[in-house]
């Protein structure tokens, strides 16, 4: 199922909540409504696309991830939004781009270069590199009105088993920090 862009963000605007209604009766699973590609998807598969934003593309190597931002997201009067959601949302792209069931982000190399405020929508869009190999690196930019507000370069690796039933001494030989320097 291919939608344009135009199209997407068409339809995640009339899935979004008002700012002004009471949005704590809604359905959680309308919410996540338009994150159509999660059939394709074979990680995160439970997170909540309220917090970390919807999947729009997902392709080899790729994918693509927008967040609208909300008043739940403000840390003032303001409305600026906490970097964290943005970092969340960046994280998502990575590991969607990588797809793979136990992909494990291990590190991070980030720059915010602008502030989001409620109602803006971030395009994260992220692209991955060595392919072929347990160890990935991920490039992701985000953009407000094709303007970049976030870069970040992810360092990733692919573990035979869920991280949580992993034992320590099988992840240590799994990577080597100098590998991504």
């Amino acid at each position: 199922m291919v939608k344009s862009k135009a199209g997407l963000v068409q339809e995640m605007l009339d899935n979004t909540t008002n700012f002004d209604d009471e949005s704590d009766n809604q359905d959680e699973s309308s919410l996540d409504s338009t994150n159509f590609l999660n059939d394709d998807l074979k990680t995160h598969i439970k997170i909540k696309s309220t917090l970390v934003g919807n999947l729009t593309e997902l392709s080899k190597n790729s994918s693509k991830v927008l967040l609208q931002t909300t008043h739940e997201m403000s840390v003032d009067e303001f409305g600026l939004i906490h970097s964290g959601f943005l970092f969340g949302s960046a994280e998502y792209a990575a590991v969607a781009a990588v797809n793979e069931p136990n992909v494990v982000v291990i590190g991070c190399r980030s720059k915010f270069f602008a502030p989001a405020k409620v109602g803006d929508i971030v395009n994260f869009e992220a692209k991955g590199r060595f392919e072929d190999a347990r160890k990935r690196e991920i490039k992701v930019i985000g953009t407000i009105n094709e303007i970049k507000v976030f870069e970040g370069i992810f360092q990733a690796v692919l573990l035979e088993h869920h991280i949580l039933e992993t034992k320590i001494e099988e992840l240590q030989a799994s990577f080597s920090p100098k590998e991504f320097s």
